[in-house]
């Protein structure tokens, strides 16, 4: 009786010893990321029949089991990603506000100023000092937007640097689940769950969502098998996979993200990253970045371009035609690089106010060119090149395109980088018209002549031409490049137009008067093409507004967007805050819960210590009775 008294206490001292040492190990853990609060079961051992009847015969403890909801924690991963995402994507974006809406880059004051001294020239056209104004604040111009542009290209850099330090941790994550799917595998086969083992997979997953989004799927061997949101696998069983930075197909500045394979790396769209940090980085780079950049760089190119187009229309102090003040970046045209035909795509800028801020795909399927405007993804095919759409000529400048073929036209990205002012001395702005109308001195009537303005450039610009009326209601033109047409009806106040020039007469001519346009040969204080210089700030310029709602646009676009990012990920973080309650309500350890218990087992402990002791008396009384 004593020994069976022994083995029942002994089985309740390791009951409740298991019980201490269990939760010991919660309070240990209380403040350990992802550990799930333990607990011991225990079970009656069989009991012993007697003639008495079946009499207890103690405890076993069977288990410890990890107090664990796989629905709570699911739902988890998949909030961690998303929150990581916006997290990440709200980072960038607040960056990039940051850019646009420092007053030391803001390019529209520097467009300003530089509008601002060509209306000043234009009140003195043959002062010297309002000349160099002109060509300083010209200079001070392109370099705000290249240092603009500078910036965006270091906020680019810093995400490809982003990617590869997320794909070096993803990497590292990935093999820990394989190798912990290893272990858990192998404990597993005790019959007895490996509560820590699966507690630290279950972070490691957790710290993977934080770089990419991945999908767990339980196997019954014990094993987690990770995927990506594309369907990839990461981890199968004890294997993991590797990813790594990839050239983009159709860019091979521009990285992407693929699987390492035998052979190299198959990269993935860049759609297919979805969650955590890369997915962040790589939408914001997409969807805000790039379309940032292209805006930027439209806008330099609108200005620089039709600053140049005007000054081209116009005489400078020395009597020459105008000459650009600006040089400006061609469109890029790019080959995918799986392309097998020799093609190699032209693509010019035909006008500069039709230009959008996307970026352009070509494919060829053999017969048939398809153009997708990357913004909206408006698609157009062509059966041949060279073909015209929003501003810019695509053609096929070199070889021919094999089917399959791709191509990615990008008209505006590198506008802001390579806007430059060029060299020009003071002499050399075309303030003045290179024409010079005039009404002749023996005229009898009383219309008169408007100055005129240029049109366009030609050879016969300057060649001098007459209007002599033949009657009150007719005229007759003469001079080179005008067809010399006789007997034209007159009204009075319309426009008449040839050689690239355009002028009016109003009133009431007499039979025999004549007005002549001719080349301005004494310009020097001619401010009609500095006028026109100076109204182009307030022109139609992009999209039917001036260059300043241009920019403003861009202001708001980037700012807007950065305001519902992160409301999104106050929201998001939020969310997973609550998920992460909910799993803690169930798994977490509890501080007073465990006090609790502690102070029960440690009772059961000294119960049954007492028992042992009891039944050491009873055996020491039945061995003195046998003496």
């Amino acid at each position: 009786m004593p020994s069976g008294v022994m083995g029942v206490a002994l089985a309740g001292l390791n009951a409740a010893q298991a019980g201490l040492l269990t939760t010991g190990h919660n309070l240990a853990n209380v403040n350990t990321p992802g550990f799930s609060r333990q607990a011991t079961i225990q079970e009656g051992k069989a009991a012993s029949y007697t003639g008495g009847g079946f009499m207890g015969t103690g405890v076993n403890v069977v288990d410890v089991k990890r107090i664990y909801a796989d629905h709570l924690q699911a739902q988890a991963f998949s909030l961690q990603s998303q929150a990581a995402q916006y997290a990440s994507y709200d980072t960038e974006i607040s960056r990039l506000n940051n850019v646009v809406s420092d007053p030391d880059l803001n390019v529209n004051s520097a467009v300003n100023g530089f509008f601002a001294s060509i209306q000043d020239l234009s009140t003195s056209p043959s002062d010297t000092a309002a000349r160099q104004a002109v060509l300083s604040s010209a200079q001070t111009m392109a370099a705000r937007f290249r240092t603009f542009d500078a910036h965006i290209e270091d906020i680019r850099s810093g995400i490809t640097a982003q990617m590869q330090s997320s794909i070096a941790t993803i990497n590292g994550l990935s093999k820990q689940v394989a190798d912990l799917n290893n272990s858990i595998v192998q404990a597993l086969a005790t019959g007895h769950s490996p509560n820590d083992l699966l507690d630290k997979r279950d972070q490691v997953i957790n710290d993977m969502n934080k770089e990419i989004q991945v999908t767990a799927v339980p196997q019954k061997e014990g094993n987690v098998n990770l995927f990506l949101a594309n369907g990839q696998s990461i981890v199968i069983g004890g294997n993991a996979e590797q990813l790594a930075m990839a050239s983009n197909d159709l860019d091979a500045q521009q990285k992407s993200i693929g699987l390492k394979t035998g052979v190299g790396v198959r990269a993935f769209r860049d759609d297919e990253i979805i969650g955590g940090t890369l997915g962040g980085i790589v939408a914001f780079r997409d969807q805000v970045l790039d379309s940032t950049q292209n805006a930027i760089g439209r806008l330099a190119l609108a200005v620089g371009a039709q600053v140049n187009a005007q000054l081209a229309l116009g005489q400078d102090r020395t009597g020459a035609p105008g000459t650009a003040l600006y040089t400006l970046a061609p469109p890029k045209a790019l080959s995918a690089g799986h392309n097998v035909g020799t093609a190699v795509l032209g693509v010019s800028v035909v006008d500069y106010s039709a230009l959008t801020t996307s970026d352009y795909r070509v494919n060829y399927d053999g017969t048939n060119y398809l153009v997708t405007r990357n913004s909206d993804n408006t698609q157009t095919s062509y059966a041949s090149l060279p073909q015209t759409l929003d501003g810019m000529t695509i053609s096929i400048g070199s070889g021919a395109a094999a089917a399959g073929d791709a191509f990615l036209v990008r008209p505006a990205r590198k506008g802001a980088a390579g806007l430059t002012a060029l060299p020009l001395n003071v002499n050399q702005i075309a303030t003045a018209a290179p024409i010079r109308t005039a009404s002749a001195s023996a005229n009898t009537g009383d219309a008169q002549i408007t100055a005129g303005s240029v049109t366009a450039t030609g050879a016969n610009l300057t060649q001098p031409v007459s209007i002599t009326f033949t009657g009150p209601g007719t005229y007759s033109v003469s001079g080179t490049g005008t067809g010399n047409p006789v007997g034209l009806a007159y009204t009075s106040g319309g426009t008449i137009s040839y050689n690239g020039w355009s002028m009016s007469i109003s009133g009431n001519p007499k039979s025999g008067d004549v007005f002549t346009i001719g080349p301005n040969t004494a310009g020097t204080g001619d401010n009609r093409n500095a006028l026109m210089l100076a109204t182009l700030a307030q022109s139609a310029a992009l999209d039917g507004g001036t260059y300043a709602n241009a920019y403003a646009s861009i202001l708001s676009s980037v700012g807007s967007k950065a305001q519902e990012i992160a409301a999104a990920s106050k929201s998001q973080d939020g969310i997973l805050t609550q998920a992460q309650q909910a799993i803690a309500s169930v798994s977490g350890v509890n501080i007073d819960e465990e006090a609790a218990n502690l102070m029960r087992y440690q009772q059961a402990y000294q119960a049954a210590s007492k028992v042992i002791s009891i039944a050491d008396q009873m055996f020491q009384s039945i061995l003195q009775a046998s003496h």
